[in-house]
């Protein structure tokens, strides 16, 4: 899993569902666009950084799919110009992709669509009204669609996991320290959750994608929940002890595996301090190991 900081924790958790888990992506990207992909399609990563003509790199998502291209931007908070900022980038995809059909170039536009993370307004779309020199006029529009606008029973029915990192957004402004009935609720949804997701994933024989998703989840959770001990402390029973019982089985396993004198205790310290975004020489130079040790239990255990 990719290094996060909390700098920029929605995005770069945002970036690493769509890089390392795009399979989950497929039921939002069905739920937005209306088409009905069954999750395990063939998925093409496209590179998310290209540079303009006029020098500027754009960072996006995006996805090849059924030869359509998919781009997904993350948002953490309205901005009335990012509407500006997707045709530019949408124009920038579509003349990397441009083609010549029967001696007339065509360009394509990717299927676009905004994640706004807090909010909970309808799917709504972003209009910007092109006009040509000629005064022929077109809108480009691109859905919005708002994390909060789906309810926890949706979620899930709709298979819409991508969303569950950031559902926790949703208690942000929430009593959760002496506001004993919205810190039961809350637990209550995550114990549901945790249960789903257990049965999706653990019982169909997807262990790391379960560990994985989890993590993203208690990431997201440990930001938003940082100031607030007792609803940290709560959410990490409910959602953290299924995944700390199985890694420390699977790196026990695994250190066995590879016959290592460090054990069990040493390589689960590996694996959290870099997971917690240590580089591999800072992970070396704390536990006083050598950075091919670190090396080679990281790529090993999680490779």
């Amino acid at each position: 899993m990719a290094n996060i900081t909390n700098n920029t924790i929605f995005d770069d958790v945002f970036r690493t569902m769509v890089e390392k888990m795009p399979d989950l992506a497929v039921p939002l990207i069905n739920e937005i666009f209306g088409t009905t992909y069954p999750e395990d399609i063939e998925i093409i990563q496209r590179r998310n950084e290209h540079q303009t003509k006029q020098g500027e790199i754009i960072t996006d998502s995006q996805l090849l799919i059924a030869e359509k291209i998919y781009h997904l931007e993350c948002q953490s908070t309205q901005d009335s110009e990012m509407v500006v900022r997707m045709i530019e980038y949408d124009f920038s995809i579509g003349l990397e992709t441009m083609e010549k059909e029967k001696g007339k170039y065509r360009m394509y536009l990717p299927h676009s669509s905004i994640l706004y993370l807090r909010g909970n307004k309808e799917t709504e779309k972003l209009t910007i009204e092109v006009v040509a020199p000629e005064g022929e006029t077109w809108e480009y529009k691109v859905p919005a669609v708002y994390a909060g606008h789906y309810t926890k029973e949706e979620i899930l029915e709709k298979r819409l996991f991508f969303l569950l990192p950031f559902y926790i957004m949703r208690y942000e402004k929430a009593d959760l320290e002496t506001g004993n009935q919205e810190l039961n609720e809350m637990l209550e949804e995550y114990k549901e959750i945790e249960e789903r997701l257990e049965k999706e994933f653990l019982e169909t024989g997807k262990e790391k994608e379960y560990r994985d998703l989890i993590e993203l989840i208690i990431r997201i959770a440990d930001y938003i929940l940082r100031k607030r001990k007792k609803a940290r402390k709560g959410f990490g029973d409910v959602m953290g002890g299924k995944v700390l019982e199985l890694e420390s089985d699977r790196l026990i396993k695994q250190g066995l595996k590879q016959g290592m004198q460090q054990g069990r205790t040493e390589v689960i310290q590996i694996i959290k301090l870099l997971r917690q975004g240590m580089t591999i020489g800072e992970t070396a130079r704390k536990l006083q190991l050598s950075e091919e040790e670190v090396q080679q239990i990281w790529e090993e255990t999680e490779g």
